[in-house]
């Protein structure tokens, strides 16, 4: 089975897949005039617009969110996995993955707003939802909400248990061995995964409200946290630091463990990571109360920053400064180009980060890491819960039940227990295979949306002529010639509705 599952993973993540996400976001990038640089001061002064309602979330909450599902695994272990198997040069492809990356968010994110619906007493949105109203191709909107339910919803939740469990092992060791239908497990995994699915349980049957009101002050607190850490690690031993970014740059075009290794796994990594492109974000995009579609567009941009420029930074950084990591090479399997630490540690875990934070702060760093991965993993699941809701809700415009939701909970739930037990290199795979396939989709989906009718560029235009003529903001779908934005047309009708009683 972990023979098919990698087999599976090498064509999903073929070559054609890291260069049309690089080549999505450098088309989005030129086309937008590089608007996730021309709108930097825009999209801090977004992030704390007060716009909410009983139907939609504010901007910071759909921040949060969608941020509970970049700012996961992937910025403490996948980091690390970046490193390990790519060398110091996968870091630099983080980064462009990220800077390119923002432009491909924004499009969209835009996207999730203008074509969002309203059901059910709150905002519903995301790729099924432009697939269908944009392209008007429900073949393709049906087949992005499957692959968005089996990813999300079987594939990804293990990865971020998976690293939970790790992370605890590596802090309390392994505790007595219990006998369960996985095989032998450490008892503290057991604890571990026992307060993950009581709590799991209670958010996720409160909807996107519960799940905003509880990310929007766990992903900020613990990312600030985090960021301090480093921050410390770095002014502690700032002398390092010019040599840490010449290794990684240098290291990206002639790297140790060989150019495509860096390129491959920096990509790879930069999306799990940031989801730029991964289609995931446009679904908390699209539940946020904003005045024009490009707002949010903007905001979820910004997300991408913070995702990988600052906490996988920061994340490199505590890694490389301390030495505290391994490089494997390809060929021989499992011979080490670089090794610094123990080559029994596992290269895919957050072993790499915490033995950097305990070099540093002791037994106190170890944990923390350990209890940040808890809350960066556990909001994501909660991320991964809510996008597989919402695409089971645009399959109900097919068939109508409750039953399948209950449904996907339980799967969560169930494949929750399993990552946490399971080895890392295999529940990657698997996390992969699903990140990749939402991401082939969407890709392809939103450079046809382009090709076809370029919606989230004439948003863009639309909400800088108003900014500079300052007026009020709007959005009116029919005057740019975008068609089934009916949220919106609905919207606008009622707000001229509004304005001629009153006169």
């Amino acid at each position: 089975m972990e023979a098919f599952v990698s087999a599976v993973n090498g064509v999903v993540w073929s070559n054609a897949l890291i260069y049309l996400c690089l080549g999505a976001g450098l088309f989005y990038s030129i086309l937008t005039r590089f608007a996730q640089v021309r709108h930097f001061k825009e999209m801090c002064k977004l992030l704390f617009s007060p716009n909410t309602s009983d139907t939609g979330i504010s901007s910071f909450q759909a921040l949060a969110v969608s941020l509970s599902g970049r700012v996961g695994v992937g910025n403490i272990a996948g980091v690390a996995a970046a490193i390990g198997f790519g060398g110091p040069g996968a870091i630099f492809w983080m980064w462009i993955v990220a800077f390119l990356g923002a432009s491909t968010a924004y499009a969209e994110s835009t996207l999730g707003q203008i074509y969002k619906t309203e059901e059910d007493g709150q905002y519903r949105g995301g790729p099924a939802y432009y697939f269908d109203r944009c392209l008007e191709q429900k073949w393709l909107a049906v087949l992005f909400a499957v692959a968005a339910i089996i990813a999300c919803g079987v594939f990804l939740p293990g990865v971020q248990a998976n690293a939970v469990g790790n992370a605890f092992t590596q802090v309390f060791g392994s505790g007595t061995m219990v006998t369960t239908s996985f095989g032998d497990v450490g008892s503290f995994k057991l604890v571990a995964l026992a307060i993950i699915l009581i709590v799991l349980a209670f958010i996720i049957f409160g909807g996107i409200k519960r799940i905003a009101n509880f990310t929007q002050v766990v992903v900020p607190f613990m990312a600030l946290g985090y960021i301090i850490l480093a921050l410390i690690v770095v002014f502690l031993n700032i002398d390092k630091v010019p040599g840490i970014f010449s290794l990684i740059i240098s290291d990206a075009f002639t790297a140790q463990a060989g150019f495509g290794a860096a390129i491959g796994w920096g990509v790879k990594r930069g999306i799990y990571s940031n989801e730029a492109g991964q289609g995931t974000g446009p679904h908390a995009a699209a539940a946020a109360e904003v005045d024009h579609p490009a707002q949010q567009g903007l905001v979820q941009a910004f997300s991408v920053y913070v995702d990988t420029l600052f906490v996988c930074t920061a994340t490199a950084l505590m890694i490389l400064i301390t030495q505290q990591y391994n490089v494997v090479g390809e060929l021989p399997a499992g011979q080490f180009i670089v090794q610094n630490v123990d080559a029994a540690t596992e290269v895919g875990s957050a072993a790499f980060t915490q033995m950097a934070l305990f070099s540093v702060f002791g037994g106190f760093g170890e944990a923390f890491v350990g209890i940040a991965l808890f809350f960066f993993a556990f909001t994501t699941i909660l991320a991964y819960y809510y996008i597989a809701e919402t695409n089971v809700a645009y399959l109900n415009c097919y068939f109508k039940g409750s039953i399948p939701l209950v449904i996907v909970k339980l799967v969560i739930m169930f494949m929750v227990s399993y990552g946490m037990v399971n080895s890392s290199g295999y529940i990657w795979n698997i996390g992969d295979i699903g990140v990749g396939l939402m991401a082939w989709i969407n890709i392809v989906g939103i450079l046809a949306i382009f090709f076809v009718a370029r919606p989230a560029l004439l948003c863009l235009r639309d909400y800088e002529d108003q900014k500079k003529s300052g007026g009020p903001i709007t959005f009116d779908p029919i005057k740019l010639g975008i068609k089934n934005a009916t949220f919106w047309e609905k919207r606008l009708a009622e707000q001229a509705k509004a304005t001629e009683s009153k006169d």
